[in-house]
């Protein structure tokens, strides 16, 4: 290890930001088509699932902090794609919902999950493996806080 340990690819971190960069690049003429940045599409994803959560929730499943999360949320109330609403009961609860707008959105998404597949190269067998070992390598690294 000791000589390759300025090697570039010996570095996992490097392999999933140059992974990670190169699948937002595969994403990003999908998302541009639905005017959507990366961000919101994973919004609109719990809310295609869920059609309503608390920022709390979705800063929690995101891994986004709410300084991030709040002014996404505020534009895509502003195209129309969700509406936000606090609580009646705990002022501090801001509840985020879809709108038709929002929904007639998951229609034309449809199709991204299958061209993502395909163009990985990868069977969805292998798809789901090696998203399960990076959900326990993720889960390792957070209890290392």
């Amino acid at each position: 290890m000791e000589e390759s340990r300025y090697n570039l690819d010996s570095h996992l971190c490097f392999s999933l930001y140059a992974c990670s960069r190169a699948i937002f690049r595969m994403y990003r003429p999908l998302l541009d088509e639905l005017n959507l940045t990366y961000p919101q599409y994973l919004v609109l994803l719990v809310l295609w699932d869920q059609q309503e959560s608390s920022i709390k929730e979705l800063s929690q499943l995101l891994s986004l902090d709410s300084g991030t999360l709040t002014p996404m949320l505020k534009r895509m109330e502003t195209s129309g794609l969700l509406e936000r609403s606090r609580s009646q009961e705990d002022e501090r609860i801001v509840t985020v919902r879809i709108t038709e707008k929002g929904r007639e959105l998951q229609d034309r998404a449809a199709c991204i999950p299958a061209a993502m597949l395909e163009s990985s190269g990868l069977d969805p067998k292998q798809i789901g493996q090696l998203n399960e070992s990076i959900r326990a390598l993720m889960a390792s690294v957070e209890n290392y806080r």
